[in-house]
């Protein structure tokens, strides 16, 4: 480091939101001149914490200061003017443009006669070649430039008025394929070289020991560790701070077995964000898919419910041919998806808990293409009993139960049908901790009446409690897939955030 001095000093920070308190006394120092990792799983605290020093939420307790300077009040243009920048991992550049129109967006330099667009055009290929080693024309369209290209012009972006002491770069890897994280390793080294401060917010390991001089660990939103040596902040010392807890009794005993395969997936692509993935379920079991952002994991499963679409391979169901187009077809095979976003894709807000659970199968329910109201409401109540809905009202409106009852009305709805496959997308997020007691309880209960049973997690505890085998994705390939007996809860961290790709098991 250039400069040892305190450049931002976050002291014992708070914050706290409906039912959850998401930062408790947390702490962050980032001193002149270094590149300042902050890791931790999901819900650790690190979003939470940026967004407090971005100013887009206000803290309720603790001390931000910067140079030594107390910040009494913290907003977006306070932090822009003592030159905090955000990458944040989101691209947000207009196709349409151009490079230059897009480095100077917002901040576009003009004269008596208008727009200076042959300076823009000169200082935009400057900035990029000297301050980020990229030599990008400043008149190619946006569409044109590689994803890495892109990136960097983001950056460019934040930094052509030249003021930024301190660039905070948030999963900055996640949208680029393996071979374009060299061009922005080089910009960060060439940004570090001009004394330029950053915080590098990422979930993949490798990538902190490569690049950061110091560690700060978050867990349950509290800082936990700062390592400073080589050896302190390698991947294995970092997983050993992040996930300090064991399983407890969150899990249900496994009294399932597995038969032979009932589902089976070879070499599926969509061409762009997964690549030759090969799976397979057999009745009674659960298996899990893990991965990061932009491993891949959430288009597969958006894919094989026909959400997303299939350039190339096979999915079968019970030796028939299961590629779903559309989710009718996923539907018509039996297979069912409980969405992660379960308020915007998983419900029908405004209808009652019985319109929703009976929504997926009201032939079974209809006479001559009428409803039986009767008839629905006695097996939503009866569904509603089973996996204990609250309150125990039918006619209640979905929108006002709560996370953990509205994931449960989900799940009813597919047991409403003959669903042979049920892909659990982040099956408890959101959720209180009695609700995820009940639904790993349920999950268990479907393999254990012959239901394949495929969950989609970030959340490794969850997928190590409730899956018989577990398949890693990095960055579009199926890298890991691996019996549970196999797997601690270390080894699949470094599984999921390595910075290397290795060969599926």
């Amino acid at each position: 480091m250039s400069n040892t001095a305190s450049l931002l000093e976050m002291n014992e920070v708070s914050k706290a939101f409906p039912g959850v308190q998401a930062l408790d006394a947390a702490s962050l120092s980032v001193s002149n001149g270094e590149i300042h990792g902050l890791v931790g799983e999901n819900g650790a605290g690190k979003s939470t914490i940026i967004k407090v020093l971005a100013g887009v939420y206000q803290k309720d307790a603790g001390l931000v200061s910067i140079d030594g300077e107390r910040l009494d009040a913290i907003s977006p243009a306070i932090i822009h003017d003592a030159g905090i920048r955000f990458i944040h991992q989101e691209l947000h550049l207009v196709p349409h443009f151009t490079v230059a129109e897009s480095v100077f967006m917002g901040q576009e330099l003009s004269g008596p006669l208008g727009l200076k667009k042959a300076e823009m055009r000169d200082r935009a290929e400057a900035f990029l070649k000297n301050s980020l080693g990229a030599e990008i024309a400043a008149g190619r369209l946006i569409r044109n430039l590689g994803i890495a290209e892109r990136k960097l012009v983001q950056i460019a972006r934040a930094l052509i008025d030249d003021k930024a002491r301190l660039v905070v770069f948030d999963e900055p890897t996640a949208p680029l394929a393996s071979g374009e994280i060299s061009r922005l390793y080089k910009a960060i080294e060439t940004l570090k070289q001009r004394g330029i401060s950053m915080i590098y917010v990422s979930h993949y390991l490798g990538e902190i020991s490569d690049l950061c001089d110091r560690v700060t660990v978050f867990r349950n939103g509290r800082d936990v560790a700062v390592l400073e040596n080589r050896q302190a902040k390698s991947s294995d010392e970092i997983i050993r701070h992040m996930v300090g807890r064991d399983l407890g009794e969150l899990y249900p005993e496994r009294t399932h077995s597995t038969s032979p395969d009932l589902f089976t997936v070879e070499a599926l692509s969509d061409g762009h964000r997964f690549h030759d993935v090969n799976l397979s379920v057999g009745k009674g079991e659960i298996v899990g898919i893990a991965g990061l952002i932009g491993s891949g994991r959430e288009e597969l499963t958006d894919a094989l419910y026909g959400l997303h679409p299939i350039a190339s391979g096979t999915v079968c169901l019970n030796s028939q041919d299961a590629i779903a187009r559309v989710p009718s077809d996923a539907v018509a095979s039996g297979i069912a998806l409980v969405p992660r976003d379960r308020r915007h894709d998983g419900l029908v807000l405004d209808l009652s808990v019985s319109d929703n659970i009976n929504l997926s199968s009201l032939d079974d329910v209809s006479k001559y293409k009428w409803e039986m109201r009767g008839a629905a409401a006695k097996r939503a109540d009866a569904l509603s009993h089973k996996l204990d809905i609250r309150p125990r009202r039918p006619s209640a409106i979905s929108r006002f139960l709560s996370g953990g009852n509205q994931q449960k009305v989900v799940l009813a709805r597919w047991l409403a049908t003959d669903s042979k496959l049920f892909i659990l997308d982040e099956p408890t997020v959101g959720v209180d901790i009695g609700a995820k007691v009940e639904i790993y309880q349920l999950i268990e209960d479907l393999a254990r009446n012959g239901s394949g049973v495929l969950i989609s997690s970030s959340d490794p505890t969850e997928l190590l409690g409730m899956c018989d085998r577990i398949i890693v994705m990095m960055r579009g390939h199926v890298v890991a897939n691996e019996p549970i007996d196999e797997l601690t809860l270390e080894r699949l961290v470094a599984l999921t955030t390595s910075g290397n790709t290795v060969e599926a098991a």
